[in-house]
């Protein structure tokens, strides 16, 4: 099936960018305390700020890709072109040596078209990411559920794809749990 080994490359590529990312940032820097008098000339201080860093997105983007249906054409499968929008909401907080991000996306207004039979399609579901993870040390924390529906007129053509991943990297960087798990059906 194509779309779930798309889904899952993205996936493993964004979890492997993102555990990436932190042990690139995870690292602390010496500040000197400008001195007042000669006594203080050789003080150092780790600074660190504990004001949250937070970054809001929320947007609307055109979507427009092509899915291969299995059940659709009376069995024989079919290719559907999808288009529509997705709205995306993302949220990253950055707090002291503390990261974490919770991705949203949803089909809004998403239909499609069957390139062999010309049946129409509707697409529908919700996925969501959420991480967390350590600047300093790299550990690290990712689920990732997906529920991806393309709903077809009638009965026997509509397409479902639920996945589950999720991720836990201690602070020694081993991998704790490692959990992907995707069922499809057509119904």
């Amino acid at each position: 099936m194509k779309i779930l080994v798309k889904k899952t490359r993205y996936g493993l590529a964004f979890l492997f960018l993102s555990y990436f990312l932190l042990n690139i940032a995870a690292c602390t820097k010496d500040a000197k305390i400008p001195a007042t008098d000669e006594s203080q000339l050789s003080l150092n201080a780790n600074v660190q700020t504990n004001a949250a860093q937070v970054f809001v997105s929320n947007e609307k983007i055109a979507f427009n890709d092509t899915v291969f249906i299995p059940c659709a054409n009376g069995g024989a499968g079919e290719d559907v072109l999808l288009s529509g929008f997705l709205h995306t909401l993302s949220t990253a907080t950055i707090n002291g040596n503390n990261v974490r991000m919770k991705l949203h996306f949803q089909p809004q207004g998403i239909k499609g078209i069957g390139l062999i039979t010309g049946d129409k399609y509707q697409g529908t579901g919700v996925t969501q990411d959420e991480f967390k993870g350590s600047l300093v040390n790299g550990q690290y924390e990712e689920t990732f559920i997906d529920n991806f529906r393309i709903i077809g007129q009638g009965n026997g053509n509509n397409y479902l794809l639920h996945e589950t991943f999720h991720v836990t990297i201690n602070a020694n960087g081993v991998f704790t749990v490692f959990i992907d798990k995707i069922e499809s059906d057509c119904k």
